[in-house]
């Protein structure tokens, strides 16, 4: 809803001075749309909330006394009466501060269980009540947490683990992209290649891939520059607004036409 009010053609011409604070949530929030919308929608006080239907919903939340990096690059610290640590999915064990592994929680906050469905339940809440999100964050010696991204939609290019996330933050700097998602689709030399699917602000020029190869040069790791472009008019959205990345996936494929 923010990068849909942003990428308003009149957005200029909106009175937001009465506007101090509110709440951005629901889907990763890039810290480009952070920027423009303390800067732009005159929020300084906007907050960012992270936590899933499970966890009812909130799990760390930023404060609107935390220094600027901390409220537009990471989703804060934990929540009162709750717990969180980051582990190993492979291992289960929690890792070092400053390491990338899978988000769980524990608390009151935590889902008794879905309805009437035990083996769904015990693949993501362990044991000792530790409900595994499934997405990837780091955090930092001051408890303060990045989401990285998802671990189900880590692409493998050659052996290399690449997360949309990093290429999507490079996406959100570029002038004439209002909104953009990165996936990995099948190459058969690589097993996956990565792919951008953007959507430009209006009366913007077309961009090419090269184009985009260009203004991700130097930016991020070479490999990790998509090699494929599409540009969209929409997403696929779950009701709750949530980019449907499987149904993009699929799309993409078909784009593609088979060719990798």
């Amino acid at each position: 809803m923010f990068i849909a009010e942003l990428g308003l053609p009149e957005f200029a011409d909106y009175d937001l001075s009465s506007l101090r604070t509110g709440i951005m949530a629901g889907s990763p929030c890039p810290v480009e749309v952070m920027r423009k919308v303390i800067e732009r929608m005159h929020m300084p006080g906007v907050s960012i909330c992270y936590g899933m239907t499970e966890t009812s919903p909130v799990s760390t939340q930023t404060r609107t006394d935390d220094a600027l990096e901390r409220r537009v690059g990471t989703v804060g610290r934990v929540g009162q009466h709750l717990e969180i640590k980051v582990v190993d999915p492979a291992t289960g064990q929690t890792v070092p501060r400053g390491v990338a592994g899978e988000f769980c929680t524990r608390g009151y906050s935590v889902m008794a269980g879905y309805w009437n469905d035990p083996e769904r339940t015990a693949e993501v809440v362990d044991a000792d009540g530790w409900m595994h999100t499934g997405d990837l964050a780091a955090m930092d010696p001051y408890g303060y947490v990045q989401i990285t991204g998802r671990l189900k939609d880590i692409i493998v290019r050659g052996g290399e683990n690449i997360s949309p996330r990093e290429i999507e933050e490079i996406l959100y700097t570029h002038p004439d992209i209002v909104d953009g998602h990165v996936i990995g689709v099948p190459d058969a030399r690589y097993g996956e290649e990565v792919m951008a699917v953007i959507m430009l602000r209006e009366g913007a020029p077309t961009l090419t891939i090269e184009g985009l190869r260009e203004f991700c040069t130097g930016r991020i790791a070479r490999f990790k520059i998509p090699r494929y472009l599409r540009i969209v008019d929409e997403f696929p959205m779950t009701v709750t607004g949530k980019v449907r990345k499987t149904e993009m996936r699929q799309q993409a494929i078909e784009y593609l036409g088979g060719r990798g």
